[in-house]
C-alpha cells in the first residue's frame, strides 16, 4: 500500500501529449541502438528497456569484447553512454528536434568508437518521420517527463510483485519503445495460432514470433491521440472465447473491443485506497479469465513457496 500521496503522480495525457511523443521517439533511438547490437532473444526480449532508480536502462550491450550500456536520467534529465573502458558521454534532454538528439547519440557513439548503424524509420508510429529528418517533435518538459518515469516505477514494482507470484515461464517487467509501455508477459507453455500482424510499421515475422506462444499480458501505457488516456490493460493472445465478457476486478475496469483487451485507468488507481492492491486485483482477476478460459494447467503455473535462508548461527 502506498504512504506517500505523490507517490502515484497525475498523468493527464493533454498537459505533456508533447513530451510525450518526443520521449517516446529518444526511447526509440536508443532502443535500435541496442537492437541492433544485443543478440536476438526470443520474443525481441533483446530490444527493451528496464527501470532504474533515475530512469531507463538498455542494461549492458555487448560491442565486440567490450561493453556499454545507455541510461536515460529522468531527474538530473540526462542521457549518459558508458563503457567498461571507463568513458562515458553525457547528453543533455531538452526541448529540440529529434533530428538533434538522434545526432548527439550517434556523434557520442563514435567518439566513444562504438560506431552502429540503425533503422532510423520509427516503429509502430502512424505517419513516421526519419530521425535525422524529424523537425516536428522537440518538446520536452522536465517536470512531465519525471512524472512518467515516476509513474512507471510504481507500475514496475507492483507488476514484479505479480509476476513472481508465477512459476512457468514469464518475460522480464520491461519497456517496449515501439509501443510505448511497460510490460510482464505469462506464457502457457503451449503454441498459439500464427498471429494475423499488421501492426504499423512493424514486420508481421517479428510480430507472429513474439506472439507463437499462448500469453497472458498485463502492462502500463501513457496513451496517445486516439485515445488520451494513461491506462493499464491486460489482454489474451489467442484470446479464448469469453473472455471479452469476463468478471474482473476492480471496479472501473472494462474490455475494449476495439484493442481487444481489458483496461483499467490509470487515474482509478491513483486515486484507490490502496493502489497496490487495485492493480493486483486487475492482473490477477484478468490473468485467471484468460487462463481459466483458455484451460491454462493453473495448478502446473501456480506460485511455489519460497525458500526462506536463515541467517547463519552466531559463534
Amino acid at each position: 500500500m502506498s504512504t506517500n500521496s505523490d507517490a502515484w503522480p497525475a498523468l493527464p495525457f493533454a498537459e505533456w501529449r508533447n513530451t510525450c511523443a518526443t520521449l517516446h521517439l529518444m526511447t526509440q533511438v536508443v532502443g535500435k541502438i541496442r537492437l541492433s547490437l544485443a543478440p536476438w532473444t526470443n520474443h525481441s526480449w533483446h530490444v527493451t528497456l528496464y527501470l532504474t532508480a533515475r530512469g531507463l536502462t538498455t542494461s549492458p550491450i555487448p560491442y565486440n569484447e567490450e561493453v556499454f550500456e545507455i541510461r536515460f536520467d529522468y531527474i538530473e534529465h540526462t542521457l549518459r553512454i558508458l563503457t567498461t573502458g571507463g568513458s562515458m558521454k553525457v547528453i543533455r534532454l531538452e526541448s529540440r528536434p529529434i533530428a538533434d538528439f538522434y545526432a548527439a547519440v550517434m556523434t557520442a557513439m563514435n567518439e566513444l568508437k562504438l560506431p552502429v548503424h540503425i533503422n532510423t524509420l520509427p516503429n509502430e508510429i502512424a505517419d513516421p518521420i526519419r530521425f535525422e529528418d524529424d523537425q516536428t517533435h522537440r518538446d520536452y518538459d522536465p517536470a512531465q517527463a519525471n512524472r512518467f518515469w515516476r509513474a512507471m516505477v510504481q507500475a514496475d514494482r507492483v507488476f514484479k510483485d505479480f509476476r513472481a507470484r508465477f512459476c512457468g515461464k514469464c518475460s522480464p517487467v520491461h519497456f517496449f519503445w515501439g509501443s510505448f509501455d511497460l510490460a510482464v508477459t505469462r506464457f502457457s507453455g503451449r503454441p498459439a495460432p500464427p498471429h494475423p500482424g499488421g501492426v504499423p510499421h512493424l514486420p508481421d515475422a517479428v510480430t507472429r514470433e513474439a506472439y507463437s506462444q499462448e500469453v497472458s499480458s498485463l502492462g502500463f501505457w501513457p496513451g496517445n491521440d486516439a485515445m488520451p488516456e494513461a491506462v493499464f490493460y491486460s489482454y489474451a493472445y489467442p484470446e479464448p472465447p469469453g473472455f471479452a465478457s469476463a468478471k474482473v476486478e476492480p471496479a472501473g475496469a472494462s474490455y475494449n473491443p476495439q484493442l481487444r483487451e481489458f483496461v483499467l485507468p490509470y487515474e482509478t488507481v491513483r486515486t484507490a485506497d490502496d493502489p497496490d492492491a487495485a492493480l493486483l486485483h486487475f492482473a490477477q482477476s484478468t490473468y485467471d479469465a484468460a487462463s481459466t478460459l483458455g484451460k491454462w494447467d493453473r495448478d502446473g503455473l501456480v506460485e511455489k513457496k519460497p525458500i526462506l535462508h536463515s541467517e547463519p548461527p552466531r559463534p
